[in-house]
Protein backbone atom coordinates (compact mmCIF):
# COMPACT_ATOMS: atom_id res chain seq x y z
CA UNK A 1 0.00 0.00 0.00
CA UNK A 2 2.86 2.38 1.16
CA UNK A 3 4.39 1.68 -2.10
CA UNK A 4 1.41 2.23 -4.14
CA UNK A 5 0.89 5.74 -3.02
CA UNK A 6 4.26 6.89 -2.89
CA UNK A 7 3.90 6.34 -7.14
CA UNK A 8 1.05 8.02 -7.10
CA UNK A 9 0.19 11.40 -9.56
CA UNK A 10 -2.67 13.20 -10.05
CA UNK A 11 -1.14 13.90 -13.53
CA UNK A 12 -3.62 11.26 -15.74
CA UNK A 13 -0.13 10.40 -17.13
CA UNK A 14 1.75 9.16 -14.35
CA UNK A 15 -0.50 6.92 -12.74
CA UNK A 16 0.61 4.66 -9.65
CA UNK A 17 0.99 1.94 -12.87
CA UNK A 18 3.12 3.66 -15.09
CA UNK A 19 6.27 1.56 -13.98
CA UNK A 20 4.86 -1.11 -13.33
CA UNK A 21 6.69 -3.97 -14.80
CA UNK A 22 9.16 -1.25 -16.86
CA UNK A 23 12.25 -2.27 -16.45
CA UNK A 24 15.28 -1.78 -18.59
CA UNK A 25 16.88 -5.22 -19.89
CA UNK A 26 20.27 -6.25 -18.57
CA UNK A 27 22.46 -4.21 -20.67
CA UNK A 28 20.01 -1.72 -21.94
CA UNK A 29 20.40 1.83 -21.55
CA UNK A 30 18.21 2.96 -18.33
CA UNK A 31 16.13 6.26 -17.81
CA UNK A 32 17.89 8.87 -16.23
CA UNK A 33 16.84 12.66 -14.96
CA UNK A 34 19.61 14.34 -17.37
CA UNK A 35 17.72 12.09 -20.53
CA UNK A 36 14.05 13.17 -19.46
CA UNK A 37 15.18 17.15 -19.02
CA UNK A 38 16.62 16.87 -22.77
CA UNK A 39 13.49 15.17 -24.19
CA UNK A 40 10.98 17.76 -21.87
CA UNK A 41 12.80 20.50 -23.35
CA UNK A 42 12.81 18.92 -26.85
CA UNK A 43 9.17 18.99 -26.94
CA UNK A 44 8.72 22.62 -25.54
CA UNK A 45 10.60 23.72 -28.96
CA UNK A 46 8.21 21.80 -30.91
CA UNK A 47 5.48 22.62 -28.75
CA UNK A 48 6.36 26.84 -29.38
CA UNK A 49 7.64 26.05 -33.04
CA UNK A 50 3.85 25.28 -33.72
CA UNK A 51 2.29 27.50 -31.51
CA UNK A 52 4.03 30.32 -32.84
CA UNK A 53 2.50 29.48 -36.50
CA UNK A 54 -1.19 29.47 -35.13
CA UNK A 55 0.13 32.47 -33.14
CA UNK A 56 1.81 34.99 -36.33
CA UNK A 57 -1.28 33.78 -38.10
CA UNK A 58 -3.43 36.22 -36.29
CA UNK A 59 -6.24 36.24 -34.73
CA UNK A 60 -8.55 37.46 -37.51
CA UNK A 61 -7.77 34.40 -39.64
CA UNK A 62 -10.38 32.30 -40.84
CA UNK A 63 -8.03 29.37 -40.33
CA UNK A 64 -7.13 29.66 -36.34
CA UNK A 65 -10.74 28.44 -35.18
CA UNK A 66 -9.81 24.89 -37.76
CA UNK A 67 -6.03 24.69 -36.25
CA UNK A 68 -7.18 25.14 -32.56
CA UNK A 69 -9.80 22.70 -33.02
CA UNK A 70 -7.10 20.27 -35.07
CA UNK A 71 -4.62 20.72 -31.72
CA UNK A 72 -7.07 20.27 -29.39
CA UNK A 73 -8.82 16.80 -30.79
CA UNK A 74 -5.68 15.86 -32.26
CA UNK A 75 -4.08 16.53 -28.74
CA UNK A 76 -6.17 14.20 -26.78
CA UNK A 77 -5.53 11.68 -29.52
CA UNK A 78 -1.94 11.61 -28.76
CA UNK A 79 -2.02 11.73 -25.17
CA UNK A 80 -4.53 8.81 -25.03
CA UNK A 81 -2.44 6.77 -27.23
CA UNK A 82 0.90 7.67 -25.67
CA UNK A 83 -1.04 6.77 -21.76
CA UNK A 84 -2.14 3.31 -23.23
CA UNK A 85 1.13 2.79 -25.50
CA UNK A 86 3.98 4.07 -23.11
CA UNK A 87 6.23 2.47 -25.42
CA UNK A 88 5.08 4.56 -28.21
CA UNK A 89 6.25 7.67 -26.48
CA UNK A 90 9.04 8.13 -28.41
CA UNK A 91 6.61 8.80 -31.38
CA UNK A 92 3.36 10.27 -29.51
CA UNK A 93 5.09 12.81 -27.63
CA UNK A 94 6.53 14.58 -30.11
CA UNK A 95 3.27 14.44 -31.49
CA UNK A 96 1.26 15.97 -29.11
CA UNK A 97 3.30 18.45 -28.51
CA UNK A 98 3.14 20.10 -32.03
CA UNK A 99 -0.58 19.86 -31.98
CA UNK A 100 -1.17 21.11 -28.14
CA UNK A 101 0.78 23.95 -29.61
CA UNK A 102 -1.53 24.41 -32.42
CA UNK A 103 -3.96 24.70 -30.04
CA UNK A 104 -2.38 26.85 -27.61
CA UNK A 105 -1.55 29.57 -30.36
CA UNK A 106 -4.93 29.89 -31.28
CA UNK A 107 -6.71 30.14 -27.75
CA UNK A 108 -3.47 32.81 -27.24
CA UNK A 109 -3.94 34.45 -29.88
CA UNK A 110 -7.93 34.87 -28.94
CA UNK A 111 -6.51 35.97 -25.30
CA UNK A 112 -3.85 38.25 -26.46
CA UNK A 113 -6.19 40.09 -29.17
CA UNK A 114 -8.79 40.76 -26.25
CA UNK A 115 -6.03 41.48 -23.54
CA UNK A 116 -2.76 42.94 -24.93
CA UNK A 117 0.68 41.34 -23.23
CA UNK A 118 -1.78 38.66 -21.15
CA UNK A 119 0.12 35.86 -23.30
CA UNK A 120 3.84 37.04 -22.26
CA UNK A 121 2.42 37.26 -18.68
CA UNK A 122 1.09 33.38 -18.58
CA UNK A 123 4.61 32.37 -20.09
CA UNK A 124 6.63 34.07 -17.76
CA UNK A 125 4.47 32.89 -14.44
CA UNK A 126 4.29 29.34 -15.78
CA UNK A 127 8.22 29.00 -16.51
CA UNK A 128 8.60 31.07 -13.22
CA UNK A 129 6.78 28.67 -11.71
CA UNK A 130 8.77 25.92 -12.90
CA UNK A 131 11.22 27.13 -11.75
CA UNK A 132 10.51 27.50 -8.30
CA UNK A 133 9.05 24.52 -7.79
CA UNK A 134 11.94 22.87 -9.45
CA UNK A 135 14.22 24.96 -6.80
CA UNK A 136 11.77 23.84 -3.57
CA UNK A 137 11.88 20.49 -4.73
CA UNK A 138 15.57 19.74 -5.35
CA UNK A 139 16.57 21.76 -2.26
CA UNK A 140 13.99 19.67 0.00
CA UNK A 141 11.96 22.94 1.01
CA UNK A 142 9.02 21.11 -0.52
CA UNK A 143 9.02 17.24 -0.18
CA UNK A 144 6.46 14.65 -1.73
CA UNK A 145 5.32 13.00 0.97
CA UNK A 146 2.40 10.06 1.16
CA UNK A 147 0.25 13.10 2.88
CA UNK A 148 1.82 15.78 0.67
CA UNK A 149 0.54 13.19 -3.00
CA UNK A 150 -2.87 12.20 -1.33
CA UNK A 151 -4.05 15.87 -0.96
CA UNK A 152 -2.81 17.01 -4.17
CA UNK A 153 -4.65 13.54 -6.21
CA UNK A 154 -7.72 14.80 -3.75
CA UNK A 155 -7.50 18.56 -4.80
CA UNK A 156 -6.89 17.82 -8.63
CA UNK A 157 -9.81 14.92 -8.29
CA UNK A 158 -12.24 17.13 -6.93
CA UNK A 159 -11.05 20.43 -9.94
CA UNK A 160 -11.95 17.58 -12.60
CA UNK A 161 -15.06 16.97 -11.07
CA UNK A 162 -16.34 20.33 -10.82
CA UNK A 163 -15.08 20.56 -14.54
CA UNK A 164 -16.99 17.34 -15.90
CA UNK A 165 -20.03 18.82 -14.08
CA UNK A 166 -19.76 22.19 -15.61
CA UNK A 167 -19.33 20.20 -19.20
CA UNK A 168 -22.42 18.77 -18.87
CA UNK A 169 -24.68 21.14 -17.96
CA UNK A 170 -23.51 23.07 -21.17
CA UNK A 171 -25.15 20.49 -22.86
CA UNK A 172 -28.55 21.68 -21.36
CA UNK A 173 -28.11 25.07 -21.95
CA UNK A 174 -26.60 25.75 -18.15
CA UNK A 175 -22.71 26.11 -16.69
CA UNK A 176 -21.36 26.98 -13.13
CA UNK A 177 -21.18 30.64 -13.35
CA UNK A 178 -19.30 31.95 -10.69
CA UNK A 179 -16.22 29.73 -11.22
CA UNK A 180 -16.03 31.41 -15.05
CA UNK A 181 -16.84 35.02 -13.59
CA UNK A 182 -14.24 37.62 -12.84
CA UNK A 183 -15.91 37.92 -9.44
CA UNK A 184 -14.26 37.13 -6.09
CA UNK A 185 -15.48 33.47 -6.53
CA UNK A 186 -14.23 33.16 -9.83
CA UNK A 187 -10.84 34.65 -8.75
CA UNK A 188 -11.23 32.72 -5.91
CA UNK A 189 -11.36 29.51 -7.69
CA UNK A 190 -9.22 30.21 -10.69
CA UNK A 191 -6.50 31.03 -7.78
CA UNK A 192 -7.15 27.67 -6.15
CA UNK A 193 -6.68 25.78 -9.60
CA UNK A 194 -3.24 27.17 -10.34
CA UNK A 195 -2.22 26.41 -7.01
CA UNK A 196 -3.01 22.78 -7.71
CA UNK A 197 -1.95 22.55 -11.10
CA UNK A 198 1.47 23.75 -10.01
CA UNK A 199 1.75 21.26 -6.96
CA UNK A 200 1.34 18.46 -9.52
CA UNK A 201 4.80 19.67 -10.97
CA UNK A 202 5.86 18.50 -7.75
CA UNK A 203 4.63 15.11 -7.97
CA UNK A 204 6.25 14.88 -11.71
CA UNK A 205 9.39 15.97 -10.08
CA UNK A 206 9.23 12.69 -7.82
CA UNK A 207 7.58 10.55 -10.11
CA UNK A 208 10.55 11.11 -12.65
CA UNK A 209 13.11 10.46 -9.96
CA UNK A 210 11.71 7.48 -8.83
CA UNK A 211 11.03 6.32 -12.73
CA UNK A 212 15.25 7.09 -13.05
CA UNK A 213 16.29 5.36 -9.52
CA UNK A 214 14.41 2.32 -10.46
CA UNK A 215 16.26 1.53 -14.01
CA UNK A 216 12.85 1.82 -16.19
CA UNK A 217 13.39 2.05 -19.91
CA UNK A 218 14.88 4.28 -22.02
CA UNK A 219 11.55 5.08 -23.86
CA UNK A 220 10.29 6.50 -20.46
CA UNK A 221 12.28 9.89 -20.77
CA UNK A 222 9.82 10.31 -23.28
CA UNK A 223 6.87 9.40 -21.42
CA UNK A 224 8.12 11.43 -18.05
CA UNK A 225 8.51 14.29 -20.77
CA UNK A 226 5.14 14.04 -21.71
CA UNK A 227 3.82 13.70 -18.01
CA UNK A 228 5.61 16.98 -17.53
CA UNK A 229 4.48 18.73 -20.29
CA UNK A 230 0.69 17.79 -19.82
CA UNK A 231 1.18 19.33 -16.68
CA UNK A 232 2.35 22.50 -18.17
CA UNK A 233 -0.20 22.78 -20.41
CA UNK A 234 -2.39 22.90 -17.92
CA UNK A 235 -0.74 25.42 -15.66
CA UNK A 236 -0.15 27.83 -18.59
CA UNK A 237 -4.09 27.97 -19.45
CA UNK A 238 -5.30 28.03 -15.75
CA UNK A 239 -3.23 31.36 -15.70
CA UNK A 240 -4.09 32.42 -18.90
CA UNK A 241 -7.73 31.95 -17.16
CA UNK A 242 -6.45 33.78 -14.21
CA UNK A 243 -4.84 37.01 -15.26
CA UNK A 244 -8.03 36.96 -17.88
CA UNK A 245 -10.24 37.32 -15.06
CA UNK A 246 -8.29 39.84 -13.34
CA UNK A 247 -8.48 41.84 -16.20
CA UNK A 248 -11.39 42.14 -16.55
CA UNK A 249 -12.25 43.48 -12.80
CA UNK A 250 -10.12 46.83 -14.04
Amino acid sequence: MANDIALRSSNPALTADTFHGARAGFGDDAMTIEGTVNKTALALVILFATASFTWSLGVRDPRIPAFTMVGVLGGLVAAMVTIFKKEWAGTTTPIYAGLEGLALGGISAVFEARFPGLVSQAVFLTFGTLGALLLAYRSGVIKATENFKLGVFAATGGIAIVYLINFVMHFFGSGIPMIHSSGTVGIVFSVIVVGVAALNLVLDFDFIEQGAARGAPKYMEWYGAFGLLVTLVWLYLEILRLLAKLQERR
